[in-house]
């Protein structure tokens, strides 16, 4: 039996093992099994299987390549940056606990945007869905690329399997073991797949390690010495200044996970606020520690490939010149593996032992499956209760209910094909960043929907305008960045969410009725 076919085998192994989980759990589910869980999901699983839904295939694959990436700035490689990022995101899951988790409990609710319906009206909680379906389609199914890309060109190509089958067979194991269960079968399959990815993640560091006949403290000073560990970029005008990306983080936690559907769903199907909030905070100090050991697992990664051969250099195609990184073949050409695909790369193209490339295979499957898994079910919920209002249908019997959720969950599935082959269009070689770029469009008008409902009384009563201002603030936002990008030296970041959020406050104050109304 060839490699491929070996690693093959295990995938299959591992979704069988899924599909048993999801018997199991979805025995007796009704839509509120799907939708929340029946509240009664335990904190600690919650917050462990939340782990692996943050970090999903970007954080596996994609962030250890930023390490060693050129960048074309005086820092040379991308180094530990990202870290800042992080630490942007530490602080917003806190401000997340403190503000948004109580204001969801008191109200009791399954869908978050229910609080747009009964804080402005039914337009506003119309559009808060929509935005996330929008921003949660597009993210996920970035990410879902990103690992299907991976098993394509590293396993599948070779045996003559095309990109859409893969991308087709993922989402059908996605679908077939969440179609039933909903939230209460991925609190107990995320826990299950966060497990295997951590464990990979030790795995691989170990080896590189034992391999290099290094101890951690060893390597760590090497690859300072090849500038791969500084982790705080001082130049104001890089969109990875460091003051502009702990703010953009702390911004991208709040759009991403307090507004967000698919990870407030799981945080309450929590059965009080207390164990939310010990979940929540939990699942915020532990990320520290894992993205760490991600960036830690880059260095390595480039440090072993440059013992083995790997270089720098460049290409010129016309006018451009492109850094790369990789081994020579045999006319002397570098293969580039920099960024995304080093880790594969290294990984299934003989450069580690099978053992690393099975533990490798698992934990880029346990990083696939959290992020779409969640997606699929959250954006199915969302359209159910938000914009088809299911939940207060007496008209339909709970089968007829059932029957028509499990008609959208499958219209999903559908829809995140299509844009797994948009991206493949794209082919973006470091998507962890793309990804952030699409969240500050997307994630933008609810950022500053949520800001206006809390921190303010007024009401919104013109008809279709709340829709208007959603609309016109990220297209400002684009203009105002392409207008910076091309007159300026500076670069906007992760900050984007903060200026398209500010801008759909102001537009929404703009709008607001002149005299308050009482806010129940």
């Amino acid at each position: 039996m060839n490699p491929g076919t070996t690693l093959l085998l295990f995938v299959f192994v591992y979704f069988v093992g899924l599909l048993v989980i999801s018997y199991f759990t979805s025995r007796n589910s009704d839509n509120q099994s799907f939708f929340i869980g029946n509240k009664k999901s335990k904190w600690w699983l919650v917050a462990f299987g939340m782990i692996g839904t943050s970090l999903s295939g970007v954080t596996f694959i994609s962030v250890p390549g930023t390490v060693g990436k050129m960048t074309g700035s005086e820092y040379i490689f991308g180094g530990f940056e990202y870290y800042m990022m992080v630490i942007g995101f530490f602080i917003g899951y806190f401000i997340v606990a403190a503000i948004l988790l109580p204001l969801y409990y008191k109200m009791n609710l399954t869908s978050i945007y229910t609080y747009l319906g009964k804080r402005f009206n039914v337009e506003a909680h119309k559009i808060g869905s929509v935005f996330f379906i929008v921003s949660r389609a597009i993210g996920a199914t970035a990410r879902l690329y990103l690992v299907v890309n991976v098993l394509q060109i590293f396993l599948l190509e070779n045996l003559g399997v095309p990109f859409w089958v893969t991308a087709l067979v993922l989402l059908l194991m996605v679908l077939l073991y969440t179609f039933e269960g909903g939230v209460k079968t991925i609190v107990i399959t995320d826990t299950l797949q966060t497990s295997f990815m951590i464990i990979s993640l030790i795995a691989c560091i170990v080896y590189i390690l034992s391999n290099l006949n290094l101890s951690f403290g060893e390597a760590y000073t090497i690859l300072e010495q090849k500038n791969y560990t500084h982790f705080i970029n001082f130049d104001p005008n890089s969109k990875t200044f460091f003051l502009k990306t702990i703010l953009g983080g702390i911004f991208i936690t709040i759009a991403m996970t307090g507004l967000d559907q698919e990870m407030m769903q799981k945080n309450i199907s929590v059965d009080n606020l207390q164990n939310s909030k010990k979940n929540m905070l939990t699942f915020a100090g532990t990320l520290l520690f894992v993205n760490l050991a991600f960036l830690f697992l880059g260095g390595l990664l480039y440090l072993f490939a440059l013992q083995n051969g790997a270089e720098y250099g460049q290409t010129v195609n016309g006018e451009t010149v492109s850094n790369i990184f990789g081994f020579k073949d045999a006319s002397g050409n570098i293969n580039n593996i920099m960024g995304d695909d080093l880790f594969p790369a290294l990984s299934l193209q003989g450069h580690f032992p099978m053992i690393i490339s099975v533990i490798f295979i698992i934990g880029l499957i346990s990083a696939l499956f959290p992020s779409a898994d969640g997606a699929l079910t959250a954006v199915t919920s969302s359209y159910c209760v938000d914009l088809l209002n299911l939940n207060e249908d007496k008209s339909k019997t709970e089968k007829e209910k059932k029957r028509l959720r499990m008609k959208v969950h499958l219209t999903f599935t559908v829809v995140f094909f299509i844009l797994i082959m948009v991206f493949k269009a794209m082919n973006d070689k470091s998507i962890v960043y793309l990804i952030m770029e699409i969240a500050g469009y997307t994630y933008g008008p609810l950022l500053g929907l949520f800001a206006f409902g809390i921190f303010t009384k007024f009401q919104i009563s013109k008809k279709y305008s709340i829709l208007t201002v959603t609309l016109l603030a990220p297209v400002l936002t684009y203009l105002i960045n392409y207008l910076v990008t091309e007159t300026t030296n500076y670069r906007i970041g992760v900050e984007l969410i903060i200026l398209n959020g500010l801008l759909t406050f102001i537009g929404l104050w703009l709008v607001k009725n002149k005299s308050y109304l009482k806010v129940v």
